[in-house]
């Protein structure tokens, strides 16, 4: 009698969701059935939309009802609070799968190879991140005792950074965040935040909207240099064939014309100044040292030789992300990326059998979180498609009750679906004491309790 198809999904974030998805939608999906299990190494899912985005992004965080209603389907089981490799390996699930599919996303901080980066009060923006949206596995304070600061970089992580950073406390209250965040920015110090790009306006890579809602915040200022605004050639090719760069443009320029003032906080978007080094005394921040840098004409800059200080007490490297690399698994240190063609792992040239990749650890941690839709198609269809074509290995032990027994034998303290409806209403419970919709648990172990699991 045939068997539904067996997929195992490492990471059950959007882009693993999507696969999910995408598994459930195909065809394959009929008789006899494709049956998909996601291991989760966090004991909560949705990975970037539950540890990666703002907590004042309600808009962006509402995408989890349509992640919600993939993981209701019967098809699907989760498995978290497992990592891979110590506590299920490649091996491992070969033995249980027809095929796997990697979606660990990037969750590290991409180098910047500049003097001081290593002094106190230099910080990758992937490690406050991950404080203030409550990561179980980051220390529970933060150091907020800088009055002016720095983020460099200028993509939507530093846009989130920033407004962190330059918002009260009481502001960001009535969103998830949990106590000890709350705590610890209503220490924060900073009256001054100064975000450094290299290049301009045009080639600054904020969502239009995004940017936008920096000016919704009664306590922030935001100021933008006039000279700072400034276009060649490529940059005009730009905002003309891309919408989005245009209105980013338009913001900065409209910004840039008007009157600063009197908002509490100021927060200041620098344009053509490339990061050069961190100033240090005693080990600490004192200072940043930018290059002026001029446009070329073609979209890209040089440098002018002209150096700026900035008096600054705090640097924030919103330069990207990086994924970590998989044991077992090809790996491309430089792009910080699993090779590939179309999804399908590739090692030597060949086809690495029955083993695939989408979203960040596939491409790198570019585009917004919709965009890995389209990885997951393309991964998934090659994926059918080796199996239509014989092409996938055969497990040793298929049945669905298989990797439970493995799991248990080897004492992992897993939670389930059911367990995430228990975290959920509990987190739930929370906030309504307070009048909120939700304060996020932030310990592993009371994680555990919470969804069922004793650990």
């Amino acid at each position: 009698m045939p068997r539904p198809l067996r997929v195992a999904i490492v990471g059950a974030g959007p882009a693993g969701i999507y696969a999910a998805d995408a598994l459930l939608k195909s065809e394959a999906a009929n008789d006899p059935g494709v049956s998909i299990d996601l291991f989760e190494r966090m004991p909560a899912p949705f990975g970037l939309i539950r540890y990666g985005v703002a907590p004042d992004h309600p808009r962006i965080k509402g995408i989890v009802t349509a992640l919600h209603q993939v993981l209701d389907k019967p098809q699907i089981r989760l498995f978290g609070n497992v990592s891979y490799p110590s506590d299920i390996t490649l091996d491992d699930l070969r033995a249980f799968y027809d095929a796997v599919i990697f979606s660990t996303g990037a969750e590290a901080d991409r180098e910047l190879n500049i003097p001081g980066v290593d002094l106190d009060g230099s910080y990758g923006a992937a490690e406050f991140v991950s404080w203030y949206d409550g990561h179980p596995d980051v220390p529970r304070t933060w150091p907020l005792e800088a009055e002016k600061v720095a983020v460099l970089g200028v993509g939507n992580v530093a846009l989130d950074v920033a407004r962190v950073l330059a918002k009260t406390a009481d502001e960001l209250l009535p969103t998830e965040i949990p106590a000890n965040v709350y705590e610890g920015l209503k220490a924060n110090k900073a009256l001054e935040v100064h975000v450094f790009g290299r290049r301009g306006p045009a080639q600054a890579k904020f969502s239009p909207m995004e940017l936008r809602e920096l000016d919704h915040s009664p306590s922030i200022e935001v100021i933008v240099n006039p000279e700072d605004i400034d276009y060649d050639q490529g940059s005009i090719d730009a905002r003309r064939s891309n919408k989005q760069v245009d209105m980013v443009a338009k913001t900065l320029e409209n910004w840039a014309i008007r009157d600063v003032g009197d908002r509490p906080h100021k927060l200041f978007l620098h344009f053509f100044e490339s990061p050069a080094e961190i100033l240090g005394e005693d080990g600490r921040v004192v200072g940043l040292r930018t290059e002026r840098t001029e446009l070329d004409g073609t979209g890209n800059v040089r440098g002018t030789g002209e150096f700026t200080t900035w008096d600054v007490q705090a640097v924030y490297r919103a330069v990207g992300y990086l994924s970590e690399e998989l044991p077992k698994l090809p790996w491309d240190a430089a792009s910080g990326t699993v090779p590939d063609r179309g999804g399908r792992v590739v090692e030597g040239g060949e086809h690495v059998t029955s083993t695939y990749v989408t979203g960040w650890i596939r491409r790198g941690p570019i585009g917004l979180i919709g965009h890995t839709k389209g990885d997951a198609n393309e991964t998934v269809a090659n994926l059918l498609e080796d199996h239509r074509e014989g092409r996938l290995h055969t497990p040793e032990a298929p049945q669905e009750d298989a990797v439970v027994a493995f799991l248990e034998g080897r004492g992992v303290a897993y939670t389930t679906w059911d367990g995430w409806y228990r975290l959920d209403a509990a987190e739930r419970a929370l906030g309504e004491a307070e009048g909120r919709e939700r304060i996020k648990i932030v310990e592993r172990e009371e994680m555990l309790r919470a969804s069922g699991v004793e650990a």
